[in-house]
């Protein structure tokens, strides 16, 4: 019997959807339902407009961003794998050289489920984050991006219900249905990992958040872009086409407050946070202590500093590390080590541990790399307007969550402080109520094509190079 939906037509894909009856039920079942969250859970307000958004279509160069108006919920969420790598083996651990899995082998089924799962929930969990950002929008061209964000998190996630539902059997089909049930803040039923059940209140922490959370999100889907099951390799490696996207609009955002900001102080010759702010710009202390709550949320992400679970996917072949090809030793890892911070004697010391039960640490420590370089690039920002202020990212060990350093009170220099000290200070490191009552009081909506909010300074260039007033969202 023909299934009712044409996928091979709504749905772009390179998975030959139209030739699997069975995936295709299970999806036209699944389907509804995502809508249903959609519209529940998705932008507020927004189902109607006609937005300007990049579609992928293939993954062929000219395939993966082609530009025109579209309803959101019309949006046509496709499937894409890179194409098949003939020959391919597995890079790391026990099963190293030997042929990547197309199926899913039976004794790692559990653990990459649950890969697959914890991956696939922060997709829907960061949509419902940013749901009521659209209301306060500072421009047609960040609500615009702000929607890309939003259906391409919508694309990974059907790019993960796919593996459950490929791969998975009914165990899959029933975690595919749960994707859609959890709620980002829920205190019943919240989503699996703790930087997605924060709220994102205003752009600030928006641009925060895709700058270092999705940040967080390239070097685990790099990760994952190593395994030996390559039907996940292949998926994961498309979605970082996408997730690059998405830390621009939080880099660039970012810079542009930061902009903004220096104009504001170089006007008023003065670097008084009250007296920017009484010019409606936010102060570079307040952003500093934004950027300090968001990195060191993020970083947790990563997991505790010592893993037997990191171990046991690497060794298994199930997850490898960022660039894992790019790495000069045996890609085995046994009698490794790498150094962890610890506690001794009431300050941090570096630890030696068997480094197969560090790499949620070694994973960490690249993502620091890499968010030092954009830090720089907004301080750089700073530097040209002439401003002695630089902005810089904590102790890794500040405010943690998870871990050993979870029991410690550290502040953003990594001095091991007392509970009594942390209380006295931390309304500097951190952003606090007065911080974000006045971030929210400057958020008005701004909609008409070209206008800006006075806080943030337009950027250089438009998306796919349309001039500065154009109209990337109709409201209808």
């Amino acid at each position: 019997m023909q299934t009712t939906t044409n996928y091979a037509d709504r749905i772009p894909n390179n998975v030959n959807l139209s030739e699997d009856r069975a995936l295709a039920r299970a999806l036209e079942r699944w389907q509804p339902a995502f809508l249903d969250w959609w519209r529940e859970m998705g932008p507020e307000a927004a189902s109607g407009f006609d937005v300007y958004l990049r579609t992928a279509v293939s993954v062929e160069p000219q395939g993966w961003a082609q530009f025109g108006y579209v309803k959101m919920p019309d949006y046509r969420w496709g499937i894409f794998l890179t194409p098949v790598a003939g020959g391919a083996t597995i890079g790391f651990g026990e099963h190293k050289d030997e042929p990547v899995w197309q199926d899913v082998p039976g004794e790692h089924r559990a653990n990459l489920r649950r890969i697959v799962v914890t991956q696939g929930d922060t997709e829907p969990a960061s949509v419902e984050q940013q749901r009521h950002l659209g209301l306060t929008c500072p421009s047609l061209y960040d609500l615009r991006n702000l929607f890309q964000v939003n259906v391409e998190e919508g694309r990974h996630l059907w790019a993960m219900v796919y593996l459950l539902h490929r791969y998975f059997g009914r165990d899959g089909r029933e975690e595919a249905e749960a994707l859609l049930t959890r709620r980002s803040g829920d205190a019943d039923n919240p989503r699996i990992l703790g930087a997605f059940n924060e709220r994102t209140p205003d752009w600030l922490s928006l641009f925060m958040f895709t700058y270092f959370t999705d940040r967080d999100g390239k070097f685990q889907l790099a990760a994952l872009a190593e395994s030996g099951f390559e039907p996940l390799a292949r998926t994961t490696k498309f979605m970082l086409t996408e997730e690059a996207h998405h830390m621009f609009v939080g880099e660039s955002g970012v810079a542009r407050i930061v902009q903004r900001t220096c104009e504001v102080m170089n006007a008023l010759k003065s670097d008084d946070p009250a007296q920017v702010r009484a010019q409606g710009a936010i102060d570079l202390p307040t952003i500093q202590r934004y950027l300090n709550f968001h990195y060191s949320v993020t970083i947790d992400l990563f997991g505790a500093d010592q893993s037997s679970n990191a171990a046991t996917f690497y060794t298994s072949g199930l997850k490898g590390r960022y660039e894992e090809g790019k790495r000069d030793d045996d890609h085995r890892l046994q009698g490794r080590s790498y150094p962890v911070p610890t506690a001794v004697d009431g300050r941090l010391a570096d630890r030696e541990v068997p480094m197969l039960n560090a790499l949620n640490e070694v994973l960490r420590d690249d993502f620091i790399r890499d968010s030092i370089a954009g830090v720089g690039r907004w301080n750089r920002v700073i530097e040209k307007a002439g401003i002695p202020f630089r902005l810089t990212v904590p102790h890794k060990a500040f405010h943690r969550k998870i871990g050993t350093l979870a029991q410690l009170h550290v502040s953003p220099a990594g001095r091991v402080v007392s509970e009594s000290d942390w209380n006295a200070n931390v309304g500097d490191w951190l952003p606090t109520v007065d911080d974000r009552a006045f971030v929210a009081s400057l958020m008005g909506r701004v909609v008409e094509p070209g206008k800006f909010a006075n806080w943030i300074a337009p950027p250089a260039i438009g998306i796919n190079r349309q001039p500065a007033n154009f109209e990337y969202v109709r409201f209808n």
